[in-house]
């Protein structure tokens, strides 16, 4: 759900992201596509959001945005390994300067005590720079984890910026 704060952060991410000439791809599993929606919510977001990639699924991972079927074998979809691999597919496969990526579980199903419900990891992909990322454990039902994840991805772009 596009809640009122997740619309006033993409405005404040989308003009930080044009004052600075920055455009933006998203790879999203967990939010299913939340993270592009709320800031194509914008009218003017067109200047900044290049593309979204909803890869919900193993297969989808592999084929849109080439992650070996490999790696996700070995460490999970739910993997700061495959978070990276995800953000830098996207910023691959894009024309943005800046990809983000978010992997996790949202519940209230699927987690384990390595991977509990809540657990998201975010991957940044620059041009030019190294990729980076991260992992959260966000609380609450699965809307609030999937709002909350995608106030942390325009917390990281802020900072990128």
């Amino acid at each position: 759900m596009i809640t009122p704060s997740l619309l006033t952060d993409a405005r404040l991410l989308l003009a930080a992201c044009r004052a600075r000439g920055v455009r933006l791809a998203t790879a999203e599993s967990c939010t299913g596509g939340l993270i592009i929606a709320t800031l194509t919510a914008i009218a003017t977001s067109s200047d900044v959001v290049d593309r979204g990639f909803v890869t919900y699924s193993n297969e989808a991972k592999h084929e849109v945005l080439g992650i070996p079927m490999e790696l996700i074998a070995r460490v999970g979809a739910v993997s700061d390994e495959v978070a990276r691999a995800m953000a830098e597919g996207a910023l691959d496969r894009s024309r943005a300067d800046i990809a983000v990526s978010v992997t996790g579980v949202a519940g209230p199903g699927g987690g384990s005590a390595e991977k509990p419900v809540g657990l998201a990891c975010f991957g940044l992909a620059c041009r030019g720079q190294t990729v980076t990322g991260d992992r959260q454990v966000f609380p609450g039902d699965r809307t609030a984890i999937r709002a909350a994840a995608v106030a942390y991805v325009f917390a990281m772009i802020r900072t990128r910026l």
